[in-house]
Order: C-alpha cells, then structure tokens, then sequence
C-alpha cells in the first residue's frame, strides 16, 4: 500500500494531478478541498494516499489532510458508494460538513452534490452515523480549523457545485473571480457575476 508521496507537482487538471517523486510520475485522483491547497506546478508538496485496486486499474487518491482520508476510507465501506461518488462527497462538503450533515440528518444538504441520489444519501446517514458523532467531529474541527479559515476557496467551491456548477465550471468560475484574499461570500458572488 502507498501511504503517502512527498515530491514535485507535475500537472493539475482537476480532479488529476500528477507528482513527481525520485524520478516516478504518480497519477493521482484529489477531492477538489485538496487541490485548493496544492502548491503550483514545479514546487514540492506532500499528500496523504489510498490506493484502490480494481480488475482493470490500480488508482491512487490523494489527500490533503489525514481527516479526508479516513473520511474516504469511511465513505468506500458503504453499500453502493465507491471512489468515484466518495470523492464528490469530499468535493462538495468540508469534513465537518459532513459531520454536521450525518448528526442532523440533513438528507438534503447531501442530495445537492452532485452524484449523491435521495437513497444513496439515507444509506449514508444510516451507516456513517456511528462512524461520525460529536467525538470525531470535534477531532475533525480541531485538525482542519486551519485549513477551513484559510480555505475559503474550498468552501465558495461546495457552495458553487451544491447551487449545479461542475466541477470543472467552479474551478474555472473561481479562478476568473481573481486572486487575492476573499471571504467566502465575496468570492461566491465574484464567481455567479462572472458566469453571467
């Protein structure tokens, strides 16, 4: 099993990126609250990984921090959830968010990402609610509370795939709203005037 890489940022193509380490190009997979938080191309990075072994592929998932990971790892062991909707999960909701998602059973908060079904959702509020209670979501506050305040990118791209934007289409919309420092709203209302 690969746990982790430590090297060079090759490409970024979300949600792919490649990483250079001694030499070997590894493919990854990333959730978009992952790839806010990439350096730029040519600079170091190191990430956490779980790698998925199928009949047809072998695929490494990249993480960010330890609390997506073990997220990913939870998602995956649910009745019809696979690599594929986890990583739409992690996308489209912080850790905490989910956290708060499960507790609540706030099944229509999760039917806003895309690719998550009104079942597929019950299945997640039945099953992760033992995995998810208030004990994990403090650890998980405390562990990504950094990386939230520093994150309002991540969070204004949830807010733009749970309002029906793709992937792709928030990243584009946000990276037009401009750099600098922006609050989450300021970088949300930025990015719908840009997509008018």
């Amino acid at each position: 099993m690969i746990g982790s890489v430590h090297g060079r940022v090759l490409s970024k193509t979300p949600p792919q990126l490649a990483v250079e380490v001694a030499g070997i190009g590894y493919e990854l997979e990333a959730p978009m609250s992952t790839f806010f938080l990439l350096p730029g191309v040519g600079e170091e990075v190191r990430l956490l990984t779980h790698l998925v072994v199928r009949e047809d592929a072998h695929i490494l998932y990249a993480f960010a921090t330890e609390e997506e990971r073990r997220l990913f790892r939870s998602l995956i062991k649910v009745s019809g959830v696979g690599p594929k909707i986890a990583l739409a999960l992690l996308s489209g909701v912080s850790v905490e968010a989910f956290g708060r998602c499960v507790q609540n059973k706030d099944i229509d908060a999760l039917i806003r990402i895309p690719g998550i079904g009104r079942k597929t959702a019950e299945r997640l509020l039945v099953e992760m609610k033992d995995r998810v209670g208030p004990h994990t979501e403090v650890a998980a506050a405390a562990a990504i509370a950094g990386i939230v305040a520093a994150s309002p990118e991540a969070e204004a791209f949830g807010a733009l795939v749970a309002l029906g934007y793709k992937p792709a289409e928030a990243t584009r919309l946000l990276k037009a709203a401009g750099p600098g420092t922006h609050s989450t709203e300021e970088l949300i209302r930025r990015a719908l005037q840009g997509a008018i």
